[in-house]
């Protein structure tokens, strides 16, 4: 989000099959979801100064996995970026990184779960919970 707070902008990730995304990934031994979130996003990212402002909810997914059907649920953040002067880097195995306008970031995110909990979180910062 940037500084004057009224133009609200998302981080997404290519991944390796062009779909856009949130930054994502496992619970490590003795992490909890919150502390994960912080972490993957420094690792899909680069951008270290962050702040957890609030969890927006859970989504279930599946795919498949070789010859099995894998079901995942991820919990979902509203994450602030605190450092303008930080420039995102993708890791390798991603086809892109870019911040997006909010609106253009509905357009260009492929679940719609994750497009719902977005909607969330826009209405939280238009109503000065942050």
């Amino acid at each position: 989000m940037s500084k004057d707070q009224k133009d609200i902008e998302i981080l997404l990730i290519q991944d390796s099959k062009n779909r856009w995304t949130i930054p994502k990934g496992h619970i490590e031994p003795g992490e909890n979801a919150k502390q994960t979130a912080i972490r993957e996003i420094e690792e899909e990212t680069g951008l270290k100064n962050v702040s957890v402002l609030a969890w927006l909810g859970k989504i279930h997914f599946k795919y498949r996995r070789v010859d099995k059907l894998v079901l995942m649920t991820t919990q979902i953040y509203l994450v602030r970026s605190l450092d303008e002067s930080e420039t995102p880097i993708k890791e390798k195995w991603m086809n892109g990184i870019k911040w997006f306008s909010f609106s253009d970031a509905l357009d260009a995110i492929e679940y719609e779960d994750i497009e719902k909990l977005m909607l969330i979180a826009k209405n939280k910062i238009r109503s000065g919970e942050f």
